[in-house]
């Protein structure tokens, strides 16, 4: 029984990621997890791999974590967007709000109506997901379109095409629904001794 539920589930699911991400977006409060992520650059050199892991708290609090290959921490913390680069020694500032508009990360912290960030269209079936091309309503959000890959209500998959031609994909390895984040996360006090850079 419990089979056939969960076939009858997945039957559902299958070539309506719209519908899946709009549920995800719906039901997704809180979560945290991992990362991996290949950029790829129009000219055609080597991609860069990084993984992490996040966390986030809708609406606009987030953690993101790159762990490889060097160290970065971005930090939304309701108002502000921090991004410290370990090696550098050095944070940047800016206000949230005009950090997140349209772009891929609205999709994760941003508010429950994606319909009115992004331009939404079926994606069709691939690599066992439900695709959804996404393309921002804000002419300055950075990127072009956007495919998110869903399977069974979950997000598993961004893919990102920027204005220059760079494509981004970031796989979630691991991506657990939660009721609620420790909110110390999404706090940030620039070290001592860093050049901060911002507002």
């Amino acid at each position: 029984m419990a089979l056939l539920s969960a076939v009858a589930v997945s039957t559902a699911w299958a070539g309506d990621g719209v519908a899946q991400l709009r549920q995800f977006v719906a039901a997704t409060p809180a979560a945290e997890g991992e990362f991996e992520q290949v950029v790829h650059s129009a000219s055609g050199r080597r991609p860069q791999h990084a993984a992490g892991s996040f966390a986030f708290a809708r609406p606009g609090l987030f953690r993101w974590v790159y762990e490889q290959p060097y160290r970065q921490l971005l930090v939304g913390d309701g108002e502000r967007l921090w991004s410290w680069d370990v090696d550098l020694a050095q944070v940047t500032v800016r206000a949230l709000g005009d950090a997140l508009g349209s772009t891929p990360a609205a999709v994760l912290v941003g508010g429950s109506d994606i319909d009115s960030a992004f331009e939404l269209a079926e994606g069709g079936q691939s690599e066992g997901l439900s695709w959804v091309v996404a393309r921002p309503r804000q002419a300055d959000s950075g990127f072009e379109s956007m495919r998110l890959g869903l399977s069974g209500g979950q997000l598993r998959r961004m893919e990102m095409r920027d204005s220059f031609g760079q494509n981004t994909v970031i796989v979630f390895t691991r991506l657990q629904v939660v009721e609620a984040v420790d909110k110390s996360l999404f706090r940030f006090t620039p070290p001592p001794g860093v050049d901060v850079i911002g507002q």
